[in-house]
């Protein structure tokens, strides 16, 4: 145990802020701004942190939750005045790559996939296979949009241009987002908002991350090799692991190796 001295200079201090799953709000293990904003606002104000490391894998989800976790990391650290530096693993796309891009600086490894700057969104259409059964749906609105893209009546066109209308205004406020941070390191020649994705050398060519390295290493090459990580992230409760509650988690479980398989891990 080392004593404390007055007037010694102590080893640099780095918060590592873990950022693992998809990004939902509400769902328990999932990322999002409830879950987190307590585990953030202490890696920021314990100890003094000469800069925070966030460590991304997250194949996105929701943009509500990705700009507000974003948000309160950019907020905290203009405050404190802290640099934050992303390190990306197997991926940080769609929402995973909003939160890489509320960091000064972003590196991953060779293979790390990087990006998908856009909007999804995804369900199912029913109507005739209730038509075979016999079953007939009956549904009383008062407001002529309240049951848009109800997935028990046939698509209607109007549902669907109006949620193309409402997911091209997230998307723009996704473009916003990168550019306000990336600015002038972007490869303009290029589209980078068609929600491709690239491997990380090919990120840095385009400017949507600053390099190729790796947390400890490049930790220990900026502050030296004595650097004390201090690690943060959400913690689950051992009894949360039964009864319904393990139920829950098997379903989330399984939506997150969705979001994951559609980049290929």
């Amino acid at each position: 145990m080392k004593r404390w001295i007055p007037f010694m200079k102590s080893d640099p201090l780095v918060a590592v802020i873990r950022l693992q799953g998809i990004i939902a709000g509400g769902g328990r293990g999932a990322l999002n701004d409830a879950s987190l904003g307590p585990v953030i606002e202490k890696a920021f104000a314990r100890g003094k942190p000469a800069a925070i490391a966030l460590e991304i894998n997250s194949p996105g989800g929701s943009p509500v939750q990705s700009s507000l976790i974003g948000a309160r990391i950019r907020r905290l650290a203009d405050e404190k005045e802290i640099p934050v530096i992303a390190f990306v693993e197997d991926v940080a796309a769609s929402g995973g790559y909003w939160l890489a891009v509320a960091a000064d600086e972003i590196y991953g490894d060779e293979s790390s996939i990087v990006g998908s700057i856009g909007v999804i969104s995804a369900g199912f259409g029913a109507h005739e296979l209730m038509a075979r059964q016999g079953v007939e749906r009956r549904v009383y609105t008062a407001g002529k949009s309240k049951s848009m893209l109800d997935p028990f009546r046939p698509e209607k066109p109007e549902d669907v241009e109006r949620l193309k209308t409402l997911l091209g205004d997230v998307h723009d406020n996704f473009i916003d987002h990168v550019k306000s941070r990336r600015g002038d390191k972007l490869d303009t020649e290029t589209e980078l908002f068609t929600g491709e994705v690239w491997l990380a050398k090919k990120a840095q060519a385009l400017g949507l991350i600053d390099g190729i390295g790796h947390l400890k290493p490049m930790l220990k090459e900026r502050f030296g090799d004595k650097v004390q990580l201090r690690r943060y992230g959400v913690r689950r409760r051992f009894l949360a692991r039964f009864g319904a509650q393990m139920v829950n988690d098997a379903v989330a479980s399984v939506e997150e190796r969705a979001a994951f398989a559609q980049f290929g891990l």
